[in-house]
């Protein structure tokens, strides 16, 4: 390993170097994952699907939204996993000083590993990324770095590419910047509307999300630079 990398284990995380995640070798304990979503939860759904079959070798520790109503509490409540509304503050798109303090508190108390945003409306700043720095992951619904931001899928058909897709890549201070773990590919037929492609793309990133989680929690990917490199087996 060369001067200027940093190792994780996502069960440990002991830094050994600064700037690209390596290779770890998991131990006996589950990962374990705190999840934030601001809607109907179905990218969770997918993912404690995925644990409970033995695909990820983690356990949802926590499930924090900012919306009192999301869908995704309810799922999480359904499967007896501790689920809690932490009010954003004052901001619309981005949680506020006092609610940066209380998700950073609530997750370091469920002593998370890894934090999987699932749909999670709200541009993570400051505190919250020095917090678990290395340690966010998210999913977009396009192939970045094209159409950042909302609505990527209107984006992708406004623009008129004939394939478009998800991506799943971790979380920096940049919006949709990350570092690219994985991406799926999905086409953009003639007849599609935004709410077409956007079923689709859906339907793909429930498949690509689990692999991903999974690939993390076992200690199966590595970043050198802005590459993610993937453990052949």
């Amino acid at each position: 390993m060369r001067a200027g990398q940093i190792q994780y284990s996502f069960y440990t995380f002991q830094t050994c170097f600064r700037r690209s995640l390596c290779y770890s070798k998991p131990v006996s304990n589950k990962s374990r994952l705190g999840v934030l979503g601001s809607g109907k939860g179905s990218n969770f759904v997918a993912i404690a699907n995925a644990i409970t079959t033995g695909k990820i070798p983690a356990e949802v520790a926590l499930v924090l939204s900012d919306v009192e109503s999301a869908g995704i509490l309810s799922h999480a409540r359904a499967r007896k996993i501790p689920a809690k509304f932490i009010s954003p503050g004052k901001f619309r798109t981005k949680l506020d000083e006092d609610a940066e303090r209380a998700y950073v508190g609530a997750l370091r108390k469920a002593r998370v590993d890894l934090i999987v945003l699932a749909g999670f409306m709200r541009v993570l700043k400051g505190e919250f990324l020095r917090a678990f720095e290395g340690r966010i992951v998210n999913i977009h619904p396009s192939l970045l770095p094209s159409f950042p931001g909302l609505e990527a899928w209107k984006q992708a058909l406004d623009h008129g590419v004939k394939e478009t897709g998800c991506t799943v890549h971790f979380v920096d201070a940049g919006v949709d910047a990350g570092a690219i773990i994985g991406q799926q590919t999905v086409p953009v037929l003639n007849g599609d509307t935004p709410e077409t492609l956007h079923q689709r793309i859906h339907a793909a990133e429930h498949e690509l999300y689990p692999k991903c989680v999974a690939a993390i929690a076992r200690g199966e990917i590595s970043i050198v630079g802005r590459r993610v490199i993937w453990k052949k087996n």
